[in-house]
């Protein structure tokens, strides 16, 4: 599930909830460098895997999230291979990548703390880019074949716009899209994962290959149920719209 709040408190209770993975997103969300540090930190002591979105395929970015200790890392809008190479080479260091070399002030080498940190970084993080736009999905087999790209996760909503069907994650076409990519990657031998908030839609992504899914957000949870609470106690024409918009 996805973590947007920004609070450790909140994130600390999402990490405990029995999922494989949380997101901490950094992209739509109100997470900075401070808050995401924070809750790296406190879901460290719970068996979930913090994954971690920076806002964009940004060197300086990446290089940042890297240097906090992120090891899980999902680059948004990666449209084509070129772009790939990029967030690849943004978690390597030199000779094989361009990431500034700050190991000594850094939390992800423990302040030098990691024996031959320098020499093995690239080891210890998994890079995710994210297919999630018209482009992309022509792009999925050079993409997923990326040297360097651990897997690929697939927005929906994004795609969805790029389509030309904006808000229609189950449009039958972002459906198709969705499914080329899964197969795609899974015929390359890489990991897939996507974005399905709704049951029936995660549960035939899952039938269809994916290795992992966002099925969830903290603040999506938090306004459907407030609005179940409120429903049961207060009338209907209490000036609520009675009905919420689409999910994620």
């Amino acid at each position: 599930m996805w973590a947007c709040t920004g609070n450790p408190l909140l994130a600390e209770i999402c990490a405990g909830s029995g999922f494989d993975w949380l997101l901490i997103d950094g992209e739509h969300s109100i997470n900075s460098l401070e808050s995401i540090s924070v809750q790296l930190q406190v879901v460290a002591g719970y068996p979930v895997f913090p994954v971690v979105r920076v806002p964009s395929n940004d060197t300086v970015l990446i290089k940042q999230y890297l240097d906090l200790g992120v090891q899980n890392l999902i680059v948004p809008m990666v449209d084509n291979a070129e772009q790939a190479e990029k967030a690849v080479a943004a978690v390597r260091y030199p000779p094989r990548g361009v990431r500034g070399v700050g190991s000594a002030l850094a939390r992800g080498s423990r302040w030098n703390r990691i024996e031959g940190y320098l020499d093995r970084a690239e080891e210890t993080i998994t890079l995710l880019v994210q297919v999630e736009t018209a482009e992309a999905v022509a792009n999925v087999a050079r993409i997923a074949g990326t040297d360097g790209v651990d897997g690929i996760f697939i927005g929906p909503s994004d795609l969805a716009a790029s389509m030309g069907h904006l808000g229609q994650q189950d449009h039958p076409d972002v459906v198709a899209a969705v499914e080329h990519c899964i197969r795609t990657a899974r015929e390359h031998g890489v990991p897939v994962g996507v974005n399905a908030f709704v049951e029936a839609t995660a549960r035939r992504y899952l039938d269809a290959g994916a290795d992992f899914i966002a099925v969830g957000a903290d603040v999506a949870l938090l306004a459907r149920a407030s609005e179940a609470l409120a429903a049961k106690y207060m009338p209907q024409d209490s000036g609520g719209s009675g009905s919420a918009p689409a999910s994620y």
